[in-house]
């Protein structure tokens, strides 16, 4: 099995990358034209979707995990640009590329987050619940439109709605650790939103899991089956660490420091079930909190 992916070098994709090839897989990345590349990328630009055909055929499966973080910087109109380029119009121009090929891949898995959501409060979702409001909900619907359009040119099309992936050394898992370093750890605002998280290790298995099952397509919810409150979420995080968590974070005082994405990341309430997996026989290697963050930080 070939398989080409972009966005290789994240945390989920090296984890993808390198499990993949243990299985006997051949991975190959695409590359921006003009940077070093191995035996086997495809050249491709993305502002443009220019992309080396002869080299991206042949291959079987696609796996498209491009991006800019969310949280890598305050939301500026600037950086609200970026984040919507680098998913949605990025996501238009490959499956455009892919669809000019003369056998496209059978599948194509794209990332998608949960803010497909918005704010739901107690809501329990599925991937049958209707998406919510804000920019991160329409940055998601958008993106998952561009992805489904590969359907058309007969690829299987497989939508990852990811939770919050914990992992030590990418994610939100590391901001979370400074302030309980420092013994200032606490819940979030009130701390009753839910989170959804899932462990890396599970969020690597899921995705072959759906490259695997061809009954799976459309999206799917990668989200370990018992999301936690963020009050129960940092005393998990306190213990694993040995730290207290005694110090909240009021609301307003993140939203001056980061504004728009203080409601959007930290203090909405997503509470989202991973149904499809669920129901396909999909097992989670790490269902329980306190388990997955011993693992992600290798306590």
């Amino acid at each position: 099995m070939r398989v080409l992916m972009t966005g290789a070098s994240g945390l989920v994709g090296t984890a993808l990358a390198a499990d993949l090839r243990a299985a006997g897989a051949t991975v190959n990345r695409f590359v921006r034209s003009g940077t070093a590349a191995a035996a086997g990328d495809v050249a491709w630009n993305p502002e443009t979707g220019e992309m080396n055909l002869t080299a991206a055929e042949g291959s079987d499966v696609v796996v498209n995990l491009a991006g800019a973080s969310i949280g890598g910087g305050r939301w500026t109109a600037k950086r609200k640009a970026l984040l919507r380029s680098s998913r949605v119009d990025l996501t238009e121009r490959l499956v455009a590329g892919l669809g000019r090929l003369k056998k496209p891949p059978a599948i194509l898995v794209s990332a998608s987050a949960i803010g497909y959501y918005g704010d739901r409060g107690e809501e329990s979702l599925t991937e049958a619940s209707a998406s919510g409001q804000g920019f991160l909900a329409t940055i998601s619907q958008d993106w998952e439109t561009a992805a489904m359009k590969a359907e058309q040119f007969g690829m299987r099309t497989v939508i990852a709605r990811f939770g919050i992936v914990l992992a030590k050394k990418g994610g939100a898992l590391p901001q979370m650790l400074t302030p309980f370093k420092m013994c200032v750890g606490g819940r979030i605002g009130s701390g009753k939103q839910w989170m959804s998280w899932v462990a890396l290790d599970d969020v690597v298995g899921s995705i072959r899991s759906a490259i695997a099952d061809a009954a799976m397509r459309g999206p799917v919810n990668i989200v370990a089956p018992d999301p936690a409150r963020n009050a129960d979420f940092t005393r998990a995080l306190a213990r694993v660490l040995h730290r207290p968590a005694i110090l909240p974070a009021p609301a307003f005082a993140l939203r001056l420091m980061v504004g728009e994405m203080a409601d959007a990341l930290l203090l909405s309430s997503q509470r989202v079930v991973p149904q499809k997996l669920s129901e396909r026989g999909f097992r989670f290697q790490y269902a329980d909190l306190e388990a997955a963050l011993r693992r992600a930080l290798g306590a």
